[in-house]
C-alpha cells in the first residue's frame, strides 16, 4: 500500500523543506490578499489599522512555527525512515495548528463575542487546506519532477556512433553523474571508480585518471540518489556517508567495531561498513555473487 511505503528522499531534503516553507508562505500571502476584500469577517490588516500587529505576530508565528517543523522533520530522517502515511500526519497536523492559531486570535479579536468558535475553525480549515494544503502538493510534485529528472543513471554507449576505436576487451558501460539541473558532468568507466562520499547536498567522486592518478570530483547531487539509481550494479551502499565500488575491494576485515572495507590504495581510508548495510556488504562476498567477477584492467 502506498501509504505504508517510504518517503521519497528527496521530500526530506534541506533545501526541499526550506523551499517548502517558503513557497507556502509566499502563496498564503497572495491567498490572503485576494481573500481579504471578499470576506467580512478576515481581520488581517497591513497598513494603519488595529490589526497591523496581530497580523504581524500571526505571520511571524506561523513563519516561525512551520520552520520549526520543517526542520525536525529534516532531523527526522536520521532516526527513522519515514512512511507516506507520517508524512501526511505531519503536514495535516501543522495546517490544523495554524488553523487552530487563527481561530484563536479571531475570536480574541471579535467585538463582544460575536463570532462562534466552531463555525470560525470550520472556516479556517477550508482556507488552511488550499492556502497551505495547496503548496504543500504543488512543491511535492515540483520536487518529484526536478528529482526523476537529475536521477543519476547508468548507460550504456553501445548504440552510440564514435570515432574512437574500440579497445579489446573494454567495458562500453560508463557510469554518468549529473548534477542538480540535470546537467551532465561526468562519465567514467566502472573499472576507474572506487567510492562516492557524500558531504551534505554534494557528493564527491573518488577515481583514477588515464595516468593512473587517484582524483577527486565534487559535484552538486544527494547520495541517495546514486544508490537508488545504481541499485544492483557494482555500487552498493556501505555507510551513510560512503557508496562503493564492490569490485575495488581488496579486503573485508573484521574488527572490533565491525567490519571494514580495503580499497587496496594507500590514497584511500579503510571505509567503515555500518550494521545496517552490514548484511548487504556480506551477501557480495559470496562464489554465487557474479558483481565480484575481477574488473579487466
Amino acid at each position: 500500500m502506498l501509504l505504508n511505503q517510504k518517503l521519497p528522499g528527496y521530500l526530506l531534503g534541506k533545501y526541499q523543506l526550506i523551499g517548502t516553507v517558503t513557497f507556502s508562505v509566499l502563496f498564503a500571502l497572495v491567498f490572503l490578499l485576494i481573500y481579504i476584500p471578499f470576506s467580512d469577517t478576515a481581520w488581517f490588516g497591513l497598513g494603519g489599522s488595529g490589526t497591523f500587529f496581530p497580523t504581524l505576530l500571526f505571520a511571524f508565528g506561523t513563519i516561525t512555527f512551520l520552520s520549526v517543523s520543517r526542520r525536525l522533520m529534516y532531523r527526522s530522517k536520521r532516526l527513522f525512515e519515514m512512511p507516506f502515511w507520517m508524512y501526511i500526519a505531519w503536514c495535516t497536523i501543522e495546517i490544523f495548528s495554524v488553523c487552530v492559531a487563527y481561530s484563536w486570535m479571531t475570536i480574541e479579536l471579535a467585538p463582544d463575542g460575536s463570532e462562534i468558535w466552531w463555525e470560525v475553525f470550520r472556516r479556517a480549515v477550508v482556507y488552511g487546506a488550499i492556502a497551505l494544503g495547496g503548496p504543500y502538493i504543488i512543491s511535492g510534485m515540483y520536487f518529484a519532477i526536478i528529482d526523476k529528472d537529475n536521477t543519476i543513471k547508468l548507460m550504456t554507449y553501445d548504440n552510440v556512433v564514435t570515432d574512437e576505436t574500440p579497445k579489446p576487451n573494454a567495458s562500453t558501460q560508463k557510469i554518468t553523474l549529473f548534477d542538480n539541473s540535470g546537467t551532465l558532468k561526468m562519465s567514467l568507466s566502472p573499472e576507474n571508480l572506487y567510492y562516492i562520499e557524500s558531504d551534505d547536498n554534494y557528493i564527491k567522486v573518488w577515481y583514477t585518471d588515464s595516468k593512473g592518478e587517484m582524483k577527486q570530483y565534487i559535484l552538486r547531487c544527494r547520495l541517495k540518489t546514486v544508490e537508488e539509481s545504481f541499485k544492483g550494479s557494482c555500487l552498493v551502499r556501505c555507510n551513510r556517508k560512503y557508496i562503493v565500488n564492490i569490485k575495488k575491494v581488496a579486503m573485508l576485515r573484521k574488527e572490533s567495531e565491525g567490519y571494514v572495507l580495503d580499497l587496496g590504495n594507500e590514497n584511500i581510508p579503510l571505509l567503515p561498513v555500518t550494521k545496517t548495510y552490514t548484511d548487504s556488504i556480506l551477501s557480495y562476498f559470496t562464489d554465487e555473487s557474479p558483481l565480484l567477477e575481477p574488473i579487466d584492467e
